[in-house]
C-alpha cells in the first residue's frame, strides 16, 4: 500500500487541479459575458458614468452660448455625512482621455469620499459620450469658468473659493482656466497631470517618444478624417495599453482566473469605467496634440487664446499642488513638475508672481492609482482635502508635501486631524532638477519633433485630406469603431453561449484547488514566465524606439533641415516677462514694505511666529491649527481669506527687509499689550508642541521673547541680504514681439 500511496496522491493533485481550472474557466467566461452585458448596458446610457454617489445636474453645458457636452452636477452626501455650510466647495473635474467620466467618484475612498468627509460640498464635472458639433478645448474653457462661477453663487458665504481638483488630462485643462481666470479658483490639486510634455529620463519614459517615432501628428488627422471628424477615444485607451503589454495581454486576465473567486466584482466596477470609451471632436484631439503634446506649447508661453491673449501659468494666483508618482510611466514626476523650471529661474521668481507651489511624490503607485487607488484616497487625498485651508494660506514659495504616520500618544496628537502628520518643507527648484530631466541635447531633439510634424501635418493636408474627406462618411465611421480591437473583444464574448446557469451550479459545487497542488504552482510560475517574457519584451522594444528616437531627431542633418540653428543653446521659447508685470512687482513691494509699521499685537505675532521657524523651513497643520486659535483670540473676526492676506504680508515683510520687520515688533505690541500678552502665550504654546530644529531658530525665540517682554531692544545682528534686489532681479522685460530665450541655470 504504501508503494501505491505517491501515485494515489499524484491521481488526486491532477483530479483536483483539473477539476479547478475547468470551474475556473466556466466563471471566468462567465464575468467575461456579465463584462460584456454590462458594456452594452452602459453604452446605452444618456449620461454614462461610474460615480457612486448620488447627484443633480446644476448645469449643463449644452445650453451654453458656446455649447459643449459638458456637464456640472452637485453630490448628494450619503446619509452619514454632515455638510459645513461655510467650508470652502471642492469641484472634480475628470480627464476626457478616452474613458467616460466618474472615476472621480469611482468608489467610496475616492476624492469626492474624502472631500465629503471632511465636510465640504462636493460638485463634480463630466462629459457625455458624444462631443457637441464644432466645440472646442477653448468652448470647454470657457464652459468650465461657467460652472465655478455657479458654484461660487451658489455657496456666497463659504470661507474661500473653490478646491478644484483635475485629474490626468483634466489637470491641463483645469491649469488653462485658472491662468485666464484666476478669480474663480481657491487651491488646485492636479493628480497624474502632464505639463511639460518634452520632459522626462533617458531610458524610463517611452511614451513621450511616440510622437516623434509615428512622425508627428498627421496619423492625429487621419485618424479624426476616418472618424468622420470625430476622434475615438478608444484608441487614446490602446496607447496606454501598449505601455505595459504583460499587464494587457495576460496579468490583468490571469488574476482575474486565478483569483475568480474573490476579484470577480472589482474587475468587473474598474472594466465599466476602462471600457466606457467616449468621442472627442477631431480638432480637439488635434489642438492636444499639436499644441501640448508635441508642440509643448503651454509652458513655453505661445499657447494663445482666439481673442489674442497669452495662457501664462505665471497668472494663476491660487495654491497650485501637484500629485505625482515614481512609478506613473504616463505623467512621470518630470512631466508633472518641470514646468516649475520652464517658467522660473528661482523660488524667488515663484515669489515674484505671488506663487505657493506644493509637491508631493508617491513612491510607487501607477498612473490610475493615483486618482483611483483607494490606500491613496485615505491618505494622500485624504490629508490634502482636511488641509485644504492650511495650502491656501501658505506663504508664496516652492514646498513638497511629506506625509509621516500620525503617533496616537504623541504630543498634540488631536491637532492631527487624519492618519497623518503633513508637513510642508519648504524646497528649491535644484530639488526638482535632482528628479532628472533633459538636456539641451533632448531639448533640440524634441524642438525638431515639432517641426518635422509641423511639416508633416501641412503636406498631409494638403495632399491628401481633401481625397479623405471625399469618401469618409459618418456609416464607415461607425463601422471603424465597432471593429476597433477593444470593442471587438465584447462583441467575441457576446457571441458564446450563455453560462448563466452552469456558472450558477459550479459557484454551488465549487472546489478551490489547494495552493499546495504542484499543478497549481507550475501554473504559477508559468504565469508569472509568460509576464517576464512579456516584460523582456516590452523593455526591448522600448529600448529600440529611445534609440531611434535619438538617432533620427538627434541627427544634425534633421536639425538644420528643419531650421534648428547649432548654435542655439536654448531650442525652444520660454515666456519672458512683460515691463508691466516689473512695474506691478516693484509697486507690490512698496505698498508692502509701508506696512512694516501698521497693525498691532496680531500682526506682531504672527510677525514672530513667521521669523522664528523660518530657519526651519517647514510648516505643518499642528501649526496651522495653533494659527486658527490665534486668529480667534485676536477677537476680529478675520474670514480665512483676510487672514490668509496677513499671513502673506508679514512673510513678505520679512523677506524684504528682515531687519526693519524684526525691530518693529516692539511697536507693533505696544497698542495692543493686553492682546499681546495672550498672543505670546499662544505663540509658546505653538512651539512647545511643534518645537525648534536649528539653533538660529532658537536664539530667534529668545530674541522674540525679549521683544515680547519690552524695553529690551533685539540684538544688533548683521543685516541679510536685501530680498527687494532679489525679487526685482527675477523680473526681466521681454522683447518687444517676441518671447524671451533667458537660459535657464542648471
Amino acid at each position: 500500500m504504501a508503494s501505491g500511496w505517491p501515485a494515489f496522491r499524484l491521481g488526486q493533485d491532477i483530479w483536483d487541479y483539473w477539476l479547478d481550472a475547468w470551474q475556473r474557466g466556466v466563471l471566468y467566461l462567465d464575468v467575461q459575458q456579465q463584462r460584456s452585458a454590462g458594456y452594452e448596458k452602459h453604452a446605452a446610457k444618456v449620461a454614462p458614468h461610474v460615480l457612486k454617489f448620488d447627484c443633480e445636474l446644476v448645469m449643463d453645458g449644452r445650453n451654453l452660448e458656446r455649447p459643449v457636452n459638458y456637464i456640472l452636477a452637485r453630490i448628494t452626501p450619503p446619509r452619514d455625512v454632515e455638510i459645513n455650510s461655510k467650508k470652502r466647495p471642492f469641484v472634480v473635474v475628470d480627464p476626457r482621455a478616452g474613458h467616460g467620466p466618474g472615476i472621480g467618484g469611482f468608489k467610496a475612498d475616492s476624492e469626492i469620499g474624502v472631500a465629503l468627509k471632511a465636510g465640504h460640498p462636493c460638485y463634480f464635472i463630466g462629459f457625455l459620450p458624444e462631443p457637441v458639433p464644432g466645440q472646442t478645448i477653448e468652448d470647454i474653457a470657457r464652459a468650465e469658468a461657467a460652472f465655478l462661477e455657479r458654484v461660487i453663487s451658489l455657496h456666497p458665504h463659504a470661507e474661500g473659493k473653490p478646491a478644484v481638483i483635475g485629474n490626468c488630462q483634466a489637470g491641463w485643462a483645469v491649469m488653462i482656466v485658472a491662468a485666464r481666470k484666476p478669480e474663480l479658483f481657491g487651491p488646485i490639486i492636479i493628480a497624474g497631470s502632464p505639463l511639460s510634455y518634452w520632459a522626462g529620463v533617458r531610458g524610463t519614459n517611452p511614451m513621450r517618444y511616440t510622437g516623434g517615432l509615428l512622425g508627428g501628428s498627421w496619423l492625429t488627422a487621419l485618424t479624426g478624417d476616418l472618424g468622420n471628424g470625430k476622434f475615438d477615444g478608444a484608441w487614446l485607451v490602446s496607447n496606454f495599453e501598449n505601455l505595459n503589454p504583460s499587464n494587457t495581454l495576460w496579468s490583468k486576465q490571469y488574476n482575474l482566473y486565478s483569483k475568480i473567486d474573490s476579484e470577480g466584482a472589482r474587475y468587473l466596477e474598474f472594466e465599466q469605467w476602462w471600457g466606457g470609451h467616449v468621442l472627442l471632436n477631431a480638432a480637439e484631439m488635434q489642438f492636444i496634440a499639436d499644441e501640448l503634446f508635441i508642440g509643448n506649447k503651454l509652458v513655453s508661453g505661445e499657447l494663445i487664446s482666439s481673442d489674442g491673449a497669452r495662457i501664462d501659468l505665471r497668472n494663476i494666483t491660487s495654491p497650485i499642488l501637484v500629485f505625482c508618482s515614481k512609478a506613473d510611466n504616463i505623467t512621470p514626476p518630470q512631466q508633472a513638475l518641470d514646468w516649475i523650471l520652464d517658467l522660473y529661474d528661482t523660488v524667488d521668481d515663484i515669489r515674484a508672481h505671488g506663487q505657493t507651489i506644493v509637491y508631493a511624490v508617491h513612491e510607487s503607485i501607477g498612473h490610475l492609482g493615483i486618482f483611483v487607488s483607494g490606500s491613496v484616497a485615505k491618505k494622500e487625498h485624504d490629508e490634502f482635502a482636511s488641509n485644504i485651508d492650511l495650502i491656501d494660506v501658505l506663504p508664496p514659495g516652492l514646498y513638497e508635501a511629506v506625509l509621516t504616520p500620525k503617533d496616537p500618544k504623541g504630543l498634540a496628537a488631536d491637532l492631527i486631524t487624519g492618519d497623518y502628520l503633513v508637513r510642508f518643507e519648504a524646497r528649491t527648484l535644484d530639488d526638482i532638477r535632482a528628479l532628472g530631466g533633459n538636456d539641451a541635447n533632448d531639448e533640440r531633439e524634441f524642438a525638431a519633433v515639432a517641426r518635422v510634424s509641423e511639416i508633416n501635418l501641412s503636406l498631409y493636408r494638403t495632399f491628401v485630406q481633401p481625397w479623405m474627406r471625399i469618401w469618409t462618411n459618418e456609416g464607415l465611421a461607425e463601422w471603424m469603431r465597432r471593429i476597433h480591437p477593444l470593442r471587438l473583444q465584447y462583441e467575441t464574448y457576446a457571441l458564446l453561449p450563455t453560462l448563466t446557469s452552469a456558472a450558477a451550479y459550479v459557484r454551488e459545487t465549487r472546489k478551490p484547488v489547494s495552493p499546495e497542488n504542484p499543478l497549481w504552482q507550475a501554473q504559477q510560475r508559468f504565469s508569472h514566465w509568460i509576464a517576464s517574457s512579456l516584460d523582456t519584451y516590452r523593455d526591448a522594444r522600448d529600448q529600440t524606439c529611445e534609440a531611434v528616437f535619438h538617432t533620427v531627431y538627434g541627427s544634425p542633418v534633421v536639425q538644420a533641415l528643419t531650421g534648428l540653428n547649432a548654435a542655439d543653446h536654448e531650442p525652444r521659447s520660454r515666456p519672458g516677462e512683460t515691463a508691466a508685470h516689473s512695474f506691478l512687482v516693484k509697486r507690490r513691494i512698496e505698498a508692502i514694505k509701508r506696512k512694516l509699521t501698521e497693525g498691532g499685537a496680531r500682526e506682531a505675532a504672527l510677525r514672530s511666529l513667521i521669523y522664528i521657524r523660518m530657519p526651519d523651513g517647514d510648516i505643518d497643520e499642528r501649526s496651522f491649527n495653533f494659527l486658527r486659535q490665534m486668529r480667534k483670540d485676536a477677537g476680529k473676526g478675520l474670514s480665512l481669506g483676510e487672514f490668509k492676506t496677513l499671513v502673506r504680508e508679514q512673510y513678505l515683510l520679512l523677506l524684504l527687509d528682515e531687519r526693519r520687520a524684526v525691530a518693529a515688533i516692539p511697536t507693533l505690541l505696544s497698542r495692543e499689550p493686553e492682546l499681546a500678552g495672550r498672543l505670546k502665550s499662544t505663540l509658546h504654546r505653538m512651539i512647545d508642541v511643534v518645537g525648534l530644529e536649528s539653533d538660529v531658530a532658537k536664539s530667534r525665540l529668545a530674541e522674540i521673547d525679549a521683544l515680547f517682554e519690552g524695553g529690551v531692544r533685539a540684538r544688533s545682528a548683521p543685516k541679510p541680504p536685501a530680498r527687494e534686489h532679489a525679487l526685482l532681479a527675477t523680473v526681466r522685460p521681454m522683447r518687444r514681439g517676441h518671447v524671451s530665450r533667458t537660459p535657464k541655470h542648471h
